[in-house]
């Protein structure tokens, strides 16, 4: 585990470059740099200290992105960062720079189209090699400390090799930082309208049949491992549903929830989900938790429980509300980040289990039973990601459905939540937590705003719905300044300039919170980041920049219609413009435009890439024909 850092008063003394013990990232918010304040290498945060040192040193800079509860990023500084030797080579000759990417999604998506264009592939930590004025030149992810062949130099020889590259053939890594730089302007250059092109109704059709010739029937989900929750898709599927009534999009969408219900992906004592399954079974799980990930899948487990009357589904809803609400919450009404995949130095470890220690709670008897159900293996079922060695634990999932398997085990259904709280509670008293991400994001906290007020509503679950609100009152409390939108709070301070994405997911949450509660204040401060979204934000072509128009530009200003990790922020601007819209008659037209013109805009996008731009279908569906939602309020 780590050493705590000092307290307040303790670091506030520390001389500026943070003395013997620490390095500048010991005055950091940010919980990913924080990590890396006892690091022995020299880090800065990016900024114009940082840069200028670096002008007037006349040294490249070497960039580092990652967040907190990443896996990689942490063996990287274990390997690298922590080792004295690396550390000097690192000092001696970059400048280095840490970024939080969940602090600065601006900068992170520019520097991972760097990496992504140079290596053909990304991830974190993104490594990245600059020139003094912040031009990537060389670029990749996680590097070995030592060589690994011919093929794969470690990164103590990349940084002897690419020092003497700037030292000896500077023009050379100028020119490759140029290119570099106008190939990221030219890829976030948006696809003209082509004659003939789909538009309308089509888009849409093109976007489900390619899902619906992508579906796995037998495991659920998308193609094939590594496989990601599909939030977009699943959230598509439904409101297609709600339209035609066409059972087959139903069925795609239920056998992934399903799926993933049964499967390692979900903490089964927890509740909640992990970041992505590396099998297509949704067996072994990336075991990070996030927020946004949650946040998204929350409501579509509700809607879908909704749908079809299916408890099982709804009982997912609840174990994904739980966790956020027992685990996540900052006592002052926000929500936490994420939590780590890693919990003493492995990846995992708090997760998973040995027969023995069932035993040791449950009793022989009831722990081979409660084994038969949740796949323990006597073996183990967890393979080590990076080795593939098994390690004689296993992960909890549902090799068969659960009523079935309880059935054959002669185990009823109180009796199976009696064991699993049992389990769950020994995991969380006696075992060393992964750490977690206690920052608090606008964005992340407005989608799961929206997501506990809308599942609340469905499923009629209150306590649900008064979190989203305390959730919101916070961010509009803590998060403003000046009238103006903050992106990232911890501590008690917040800070940066807020996104596209803090203000149209905010906005989306308070929108779904004046559906489940019909009060007016809810609608009002929609309306207001609305407002600011189309008065700084806005593309007069149609669409929207991720940065205001007042905020420094890394670049070139970007307009991006693709949605990642999470919904598109062009998408779900859409779909809160045409929401107020329909609820805000005095400003219908107004805000009806905007979206329209969005749409318009990035249909070309849409049709080159469907699969990438399902927030954007959903908006430019509803626009063609929205769904019957009986529950909207109007005022």
């Amino acid at each position: 585990m780590r050493a705590p850092l000092p307290d307040a008063g303790a670091i506030a003394a520390l001389p500026p470059d943070g003395g013997a013990e620490f390095n500048r990232l010991v005055f950091e918010a940010s919980p990913y740099l924080r990590q890396h304040a006892r690091n022995p290498v020299d880090w800065h945060p990016w900024g114009p200290e940082a840069l200028g040192r670096a002008r007037d040193e006349d040294k490249p800079i070497f960039l580092s992105v990652g967040y907190a509860t990443c896996h990689w990023c942490h063996v990287m500084e274990h390997e690298s960062f922590e080792d004295a030797e690396t550390a000097a080579l690192l000092n001696a000759q970059f400048v280095c720079v840490k970024v939080d990417r969940e602090e600065r999604p601006d900068l992170d998506a520019a520097m991972m189209t760097a990496t992504q264009l140079f290596t053909g592939r990304g991830g974190w930590p993104n490594s990245l090699w600059l020139t003094p004025d912040g031009k990537p030149w060389f670029c990749g992810t996680y590097f070995p400390r030592e060589d690994r062949g011919p093929q794969r130099p470690g990164f103590k020889s990349l940084l002897t090799g690419l020092r003497r590259l700037w030292d000896e053939r500077r023009a050379d890594a100028l020119d490759q930082a140029e290119a570099v730089v106008e190939a990221i302007v030219q890829q976030g250059r948006l696809p003209e309208p082509a004659p003939g092109g789909l538009s309308g109704r089509a888009l849409v059709d093109v976007a489900l049949s390619q899902l619906a010739a992508d579906f796995d029937p037998l495991q659920g989900g998308f193609g094939g491992a590594p496989k990601f929750p599909p939030h977009q898709a699943l959230a598509l599927l439904l409101e297609e549903h709600a339209r035609s009534n066409d059972a087959a999009l139903l069925g795609i969408a239920t056998r992934t929830l399903e799926a993933m219900a049964a499967g390692g992906i979900h903490d089964q004592l927890g509740g909640g989900f992990h970041r992505y399954s590396t099998d297509a079974r949704w067996l072994l799980p990336h075991f990070e938790k996030m927020l946004t990930d949650n946040a998204l899948l929350l409501p579509i487990y509700a809607e879908a429980a909704r749908r079809t009357g299916r408890e099982d589904l709804a009982a997912v809803a609840r174990g994904i509300a739980g966790w956020a609400l027992r685990d996540m919450r900052d006592e002052a009404g926000g929500f936490h980040t994420a939590l780590d995949a890693d919990s003493e130095g492995e990846e995992g470890r708090f997760y998973v289990w040995r027969p023995a220690e069932l035993a040791a709670l449950l009793g022989e008897a009831d722990a081979a039973r409660f084994g038969c159900i949740y796949g323990v293996q006597a073996g183990g079922n967890f393979n080590e990601e990076a080795t593939g060695e098994r390690l004689g634990t296993s992960i909890l999932y549902l090799p068969k459905p659960l009523a079935e398997a309880a059935v054959r085990e002669g185990v009823g259904e109180a009796q199976l939540a009696a064991w699993r709280e049992r389990l769950r509670a020994a995991r969380d008293g006696t075992r060393i937590w992964p750490e977690r991400d206690d920052k608090v994001l606008t964005s992340w906290n407005g989608l799961m705003i929206a997501g506990l007020a809308r599942a609340g509503r469905l499923l009629d679950e209150p306590a649900w719905v008064a979190a989203a609100g305390e959730a919101a009152d916070f961010c509009l409390r803590e998060l403003r300044e000046e009238g103006r939108l903050l992106a990232v709070y911890r501590a008690g301070q917040a800070k940066l300039a807020a996104t596209l994405d803090d203000h149209v997911f905010l906005a989306l949450g308070l929108l779904e919170l004046h559906e489940a509660t019909g009060q007016a204040r809810w609608l009002t401060e929609a309306r207001a980041l609305a407002d600011a979204l189309l008065a700084r934000f806005a593309n007069p072509d149609g669409g929207f920049y991720f940065t205001a128009a007042d905020e420094p530009v890394l670049f070139a200003r970007r307009l991006d219609p693709h949605d990642s990790a999470l919904p598109a922020g062009n998408g779900v601007a859409a779909q809160v413009l045409l929401r107020l819209a329909a609820v805000a008659p005095d400003h219908a037209e107004r805000y009806r435009a905007a979206a329209r013109a969005a749409l318009d805009r990035l249909a070309p996008a849409m049709a080159r890439l469907p699969r990438a731009t399902l927030s954007l279908m959903a908006a430019l569906a509803d626009d063609l024909a929205p769904a019957a939602h009986p529950e909207r309020r109007s005022s």
